[in-house]
């Protein structure tokens, strides 16, 4: 299934975005102020991500910002496995990479992932392009 795309261009409000789980796969290809980069992270939360990939620039920093948004949301206590949101960065990986684990491994062990969001933070969006890149990263996989 071809996720869905939106384009978030940093320091700008936030898209509606009706809440159930999905996978989001955040590419970031520009740093971003901390306060937007922190209200991303908990609109993500809120939305219903159960699974954030953080590919591109500071990834680790919005990996560690969608965690402290899982704690802020229970009040830093106990988390419902299935409001558990599982994270990883991809840093040191080529995209073709992290769009292939999102396809192939990222799973949430309580609650099917029927939905994949690419939020691609950038100045200008690319949709086309990004979702090709994602669908040959599926194939060449497929293939090996």
């Amino acid at each position: 299934m071809e996720p869905r795309y939106l384009h978030l261009r940093p320091g700008q409000p936030l898209p509606e975005l009706a809440a159930k789980p999905f996978r989001a796969i955040l590419l970031a290809e520009q740093p971003v102020e901390d306060a937007w980069l922190y209200e991303v992270a908990a609109w993500i939360v809120d939305r219903g991500s159960l699974y954030v990939i953080a590919w591109g620039i500071d990834c680790e920093k919005w990996h560690g910002s969608v965690d402290w948004a899982v704690l802020e949301n229970f009040d830093f206590g106990d988390i419902p496995d299935e409001r558990f949101v599982m994270t990883t960065w991809h840093d040191s990986e080529p995209l073709s990479e992290a769009f292939w684990f999102a396809g192939h491994c990222a799973s949430h062990p309580d609650v099917e992932l029927e939905e994949a969001i690419i939020l691609h933070i950038a100045a200008e969006a690319r949709k086309e392009e990004v979702l090709r890149l994602y669908a040959d990263s599926q194939v060449m996989a497929d293939d090996a």
